[in-house]
């Protein structure tokens, strides 16, 4: 029998790499892989649906997946996670210090549906007391003018919201025209080395084990999409291209964790990925919805409190039924 051809499009990151060059299959399917950057993916999936999968945002996928009737569905297969504690952007001239210094500031960020953005937006209510309508909220390019929201949204009462259309948030920044800029990369006024730019929480990582520790929350940034239409056609794909992905990553960080085979020229990484191992746990990266919960359930919660997500989705709801169905040798 002929293999069922998909197209996927993704970045192109080492977890994946064997899957996408053949070292791993999925059974019974022939992938046609696009390695894109993740702006282009997610644009051109979310507009335009132009693979049968793509890597997504997980805030513009929240927006899609809880829409009714949506023609979307995830596999919990995690393409990038990150802490954003680095993620806070301030012009000293400001006087912010700390987190609760942002109530009654100007915070800019690319797209509202920002993944990066939800997660702090949710940390600094549930943490910090500092509202979404104790901020006035910008949103424009990170270094470059003319960015655009890419799904609907419907903000909160009270939230206030100014689209910049001819600036950057680094322009602005470095300007003082806003405070501070909440963006998953660094603005190129930070980058270059402007006098008053500089990070809210150098101490980052010393935040981000703390704060793991007490909530188990390891932030997703982006997930693998699947447009519906094909597993309403062939039931069985969902589960094979998860079990052609999670075998991909597991054979990802035992290279990372063996210093005879490490791919990469980065001294003492197998070192790092142990203290990692013992950050985490065995699985450093973890895929599927129990390993994850946490992450999932507060996310899902933060988009839907914050208007992007239509309804207060629950984990098993985005992923097809019984894709983590238990199998025993």
């Amino acid at each position: 029998m002929a293999k069922l051809k998909l197209s996927l499009a993704t970045t192109d990151y080492d977890h994946f790499r064997d899957f996408r060059l053949g070292t791993v299959q999925a059974e019974g399917i022939e992938t046609i892989w696009s390695m894109l950057g993740h702006h282009e993916i997610f644009a051109r999936f979310t507009f335009d649906r132009e693979w049968d999968a793509a890597e997504l945002s997980f805030a513009k996928f929240t927006a899609q997946v809880t829409r009714k009737d949506s023609d979307i569905i995830g596999l919990p297969v995690v393409c990038s996670r990150l802490f954003r504690f680095s993620s806070f952007y301030v012009n000293k001239k400001s006087k912010i210090r700390t987190a609760k210094d942002l109530k009654g500031k100007t915070i800019g960020s690319p797209e509202w549906a920002h993944t990066a953005a939800v997660y702090m937006r949710g940390w600094l209510n549930d943490e910090h007391g500092v509202a979404l309508k104790d901020v006035h909220w910008y949103q424009a390019g990170a270094n470059e003018a003319g960015r655009i929201e890419k799904v609907e949204l419907s903000l909160p009462k009270g939230v206030k919201l100014t689209r910049v259309k001819d600036k950057s948030l680094s322009e602005m920044l470095a300007s003082g025209e806003i405070d501070c800029a909440l963006i998953a990369r660094p603005p190129d006024c930070f980058r270059q080395g402007h006098p008053d730019i500089v990070r809210l929480f150098p101490d980052f990582t010393e935040m981000e084990d703390k704060y793991y520790a007490a909530t188990k929350v390891w932030p997703i940034m982006h997930i693998i999409a699947l447009q519906k239409h094909v597993l309403d056609a062939n039931p069985w794909v969902a589960r094979n291209l998860f079990n052609a992905f999670l075998l991909s990553k597991n054979r990802s960080i035992e290279r990372l964790m063996d210093p005879a085979v490490s791919r990469y020229p980065v001294a003492s990484l197998p070192t790092y990925m142990r203290k990692t191992a013992d950050r985490f746990g065995n699985d450093t990266f973890p895929f599927g919805i129990e390993e994850n919960r946490p992450t999932f359930e507060q996310f899902l919660r933060y988009t839907f409190e914050q208007g992007i997500a239509h309804r207060r989705a629950k984990p098993e709801e985005i992923f097809p039924k019984g894709i983590m169905t238990s199998i025993r040798v």
